[in-house]
């Protein structure tokens, strides 16, 4: 018996110690991602924009293809310029007409100008005559009792006092006529600024008509080709900008502790596992749209799923990294990714 118990104690310490070492393998694993969280609910992003014509009209060059990389300034389509050209030429050729219009109406302007002032002349004249005959006739009547002049002298002097007091009135009211028949060009100086507008318009137009790429990037969703009418504010393709790259990486909340932006990141593609690219924290989610119901949070929040519905899990909240040094022909938005953080190390050169 003594011997049969002793072969079975021995039989045991095999899995005792392979249960010790499980354990101590699992505290290992545990403090490691405790050290350096994990995950592979992550996938590749990039900024993206949507290619829209500012003005309508037929796509008549379209030199890019689907998927292919393009660089800033690169033409990405051409629309018809003509209908633009013809308005341009029409608003260069209205402000001639305008400027032409201007140049003679400014001269009968002061052809009026000078005929007010010629009567405003005649007017003083007509004053000075006026008033000298007042005198005159003032002069004259204290001498018709003494006999010095005689009432035919007075009754001329009264008649050419009345006369010159009516050619003043005359004078004045033509002076009046004179100064209301001075015109202006104002009203054709505000036609020419509108001409002026028009003509920086049909400019814009026939600018927009050109579509340059605004930065690296490359084409995707291109489903036209030349000939297509395109119409204002309605995409034509998506380019995405491949100045950038990121990894949108979903860690659980409890794993959030001490990661801020600047933490350095390892990332592996599911499509190249054997190459690992390094990362530095850009910014961590500040809010996501929780699965249970009773809630409702603004629109726009990313949803993150929970993979289990029968027991309170961690809620996930993204986590953007932004990599060092992308291979472009590896980095497509959407690839499904690995991400790995590094808390004790961090890019003091990192927004905060």
């Amino acid at each position: 018996m003594a011997t049969t118990a002793s072969k079975t104690s021995k039989r045991k310490w095999p899995a005792i110690i392979l249960v010790v070492l499980t354990l101590l393998l699992l505290l290992i694993v545990i403090r490691q991602l405790d050290r350096a969280p994990r995950t592979d609910d992550a996938y590749v992003y990039a900024d993206t924009i949507d290619v829209v014509p500012e003005v309508s009209g037929r796509i008549i060059d379209l030199p890019v293809r689907d998927n292919e990389a393009v660089k800033q300034g690169d033409l990405l389509f051409q629309i018809d310029p003509r209908p633009f050209q013809d308005a341009l030429a029409r608003g260069k050729a209205s402000l001639v007409a305008l400027d032409r219009q201007i140049e003679l109406t400014q001269r009968t302007v002061n052809a009026q100008q000078y005929n007010a002032e010629s009567v405003r002349a005649a007017v003083e004249r007509a004053r000075a005559a006026a008033a000298q005959a007042s005198d005159t006739l003032h002069r004259m009547e204290p001498l018709l009792p003494q006999g010095y002049v005689s009432a035919e002298d007075v009754d001329h002097a009264r008649t050419a006092q009345r006369a010159t007091q009516a050619e003043l009135s005359a004078a004045q009211l033509q002076a009046q006529q004179a100064a209301a028949a001075v015109s202006g060009v104002d009203a054709l100086v505000a036609q020419r600024a509108v001409a002026m507008a028009d003509i920086s318009i049909a400019e814009l137009n026939l600018e927009y008509a050109t579509v340059r790429a605004p930065f690296d990037g490359r084409i995707v969703s291109l489903k036209t080709s030349t000939g297509q009418y395109a119409s204002v504010l309605k995409p034509v393709f998506t380019l995405i900008d491949t100045r950038r790259w990121y990894v949108i990486a979903n860690f659980r909340e409890t794993e959030l502790k001490g990661i801020r932006p600047g933490t350095r990141a390892t990332v592996y593609l599911l499509s190249d596992t054997g190459r690992r690219f390094q990362g530095t924290v850009d910014s961590i989610s500040y809010g996501v749209a929780p699965d249970e119901g009773g809630f409702a949070l603004p629109g726009g929040l990313p949803r993150i799923q929970r993979t289990l519905n029968w027991v309170h899990v961690s809620q996930r909240f993204p986590v953007k990294i932004r990599i060092d040094d992308p291979d472009p022909s590896l980095f497509r938005v959407g690839t499904s990714a690995v991400a790995v953080l590094h808390p004790e190390r961090r890019d003091d050169g990192a927004r905060h």
